[in-house]
């Protein structure tokens, strides 16, 4: 069997000679401390594209144990729930299962909160100020092209515009005949 090439470790960046047995798919050299490193980088790896494997084992080991497991260890506010009530109503799996399905939903609800900082010094609320006066009263619907019931002339100022006065009628002219 031929020897195989020397490659650069993953981790220190040293040229080594791989093991024959594994070949090619080694990626550290043989130092125990670049082996460790390599070997928790696979592990973290392996649990990134597996996130439910850890919860799905601890439950399965907690419903294989004969007698009463310890309680889960759960964020507040869920500890103040009766769980003894769920486990009774649900057995212990389910409720187990409710516990981490809350816990998820504790935790979701944190990541969304986080990134509103508290603000002492404004109003609890985050929507925009109004604007404009808020009305009771329908939008008005009516044409201006004819003088409607109050007497206002069609061409007065339109709707919304700021009431103004009306300049002075023009003194007569005296001493024309007309």
């Amino acid at each position: 069997m031929p020897e195989a090439r020397k490659r650069p470790c993953t981790i220190c960046r040293r040229w080594f000679r791989p093991d024959p047995r594994v070949g090619a798919r080694q990626r550290a050299c043989h130092q125990p401390e670049c082996q460790m490193a390599w070997r928790r980088k696979t592990q973290a790896s392996w649990r990134r594209r597996n996130p439910d494997y850890a919860i799905a084992w601890r439950l399965d080991r907690r419903k294989a144990q004969a007698q009463s497991p310890e309680p889960l260890r759960l964020p507040p506010p869920l500890p103040r729930l009766p769980w003894d009530v769920a486990k009774d109503e649900f057995g212990a799996q389910g409720a187990d299962f409710l516990g981490v399905m809350g816990a998820l939903m504790v935790r979701v609800a944190k990541d969304q909160i986080r990134p509103y900082p508290l603000d002492p010094a404004g109003l609890p609320s985050r929507l925009p100020p109004v604007l404009e006066k808020a009305s009771s009263r329908p939008p008005h619907t009516e044409s201006r092209t004819a003088p409607d019931a109050t007497g206002v002339s069609p061409t007065g100022a339109p709707l919304g515009a700021p009431a103004r006065a009306r300049p002075a009628a023009p003194a007569p002219a005296v001493g024309l005949a007309g």
